[in-house]
């Protein structure tokens, strides 16, 4: 049986990213382009999936990796649309209608942070395991949980970003976050960073850097342990542009083992292994679009019909 032909959509706050093809080393062909108004950004992802089909051949179905807040609850009204994202003129926007309609393939939808998680899994950094974690620091901050093998998704998805952290003694910034300050996201995501320190986290040098460093592994670790109780990990996955910051990880792992403090006692939480970077970097969540495809393609099958009738029983 040949390889299925999928494509992925990655659809985030600053760029839209289209792909066609199997695997993130399987690609035939990709675009990127800015997220501008909502139709005609759209209207260029769906043109680029009817081109390539035009030229090589139809798709099985199409998964998109998608910014929130978005309705995930299958059978509701205003599933696949957007709720009240931050993105100026896309709120109630309909992500994954739209696509179905012009394309007439299957569509798998979820957001950019879980279709991450899902890419890591397959193919990345928690290959192999069933429950962790994928955490995105970048601009804000935001997490998928992958338990049993599947997503967490319920009332919502996750939005492990606003998290309560406790303060480090000493710290007087007031927090990013529009919604609660001082969250988890409102002190140690990028945009944090830049306004504490006044210039973006990959300019930081010398003291500055040294001093970022250790803040930013203090709140990290914060925000670990709560997920480290909650979610029960294998392990704790970490993409993002601020997780490029040199010896980031070795401090972050010192610091999540200082805040366990002995509790529950495990190794393993403290073994390199528990806390890494990702693996697929900006193909994460375009490879996440392509599980989500794939997923959505085999939902589309039709299952066997088992037969049925009367008993053939000795009575018969």
């Amino acid at each position: 049986m040949s390889a299925q032909r999928l494509g992925s959509i990655e659809s985030g706050g600053t760029k839209f990213v289209c792909l066609v093809g199997s695997a993130p080393d399987r690609i035939e062909a990709e675009t990127r382009f800015p997220t501008g108004e909502p139709g005609p950004t759209l209207a260029r992802a769906i043109a680029f999936f009817q081109e390539t089909a035009a030229a090589t051949g139809p798709l099985d179905a199409i998964g998109i990796a998608s910014f929130g807040p978005l309705e995930l609850r299958p059978g509701h009204a205003k599933f696949g649309h957007l709720a009240a994202t931050p993105k100026p003129g896309w709120t109630g926007v309909d992500v994954a209608g739209p696509v179905a309609a012009a394309l007439g393939v299957p569509v798998g939808i979820d957001t950019d942070v879980n279709g991450a998680a899902l890419g890591e899994g397959r193919w990345g950094a928690a290959r192999g395991l069933d429950t962790y974690v994928y955490l995105t620091v970048g601009t804000g901050i935001g997490g998928g949980a992958v338990i049993g093998g599947k997503v967490v998704s319920g009332l919502i998805h996750t939005e492990m970003g606003h998290l309560a952290v406790p303060r480090i003694a000493g710290d007087a910034f007031a927090g990013s976050c529009p919604f609660h300050e001082d969250c988890w996201e409102g002190l140690a995501g990028g945009e944090a960073m830049s306004i504490r320190w006044g210039s973006p986290a990959e300019e930081l040098t010398g003291d500055t850097l040294r001093e970022a460093l250790r803040l930013e592994a203090a709140y990290l670790a914060a925000g670990l342990r709560n997920i480290v109780y909650t979610v029960a990990p294998q392990r704790i996955v970490i993409g993002g542009g601020v997780t490029e910051l040199p010896g980031l990880f070795p401090l972050l792992r010192a610091e999540l083992t200082a805040t366990l403090a002995g509790y529950p006692g495990l190794p393993e939480h403290a073994a390199e292994d528990f806390v890494v970077p990702a693996r697929l970097g900006r193909l994460a969540g375009p490879a996440g679009g392509l599980v989500l495809a794939a997923g959505a393609a085999a939902a589309a099958r039709p299952r066997p019909q088992t037969r049925s009738g009367p008993s053939e029983g000795p009575d018969a």
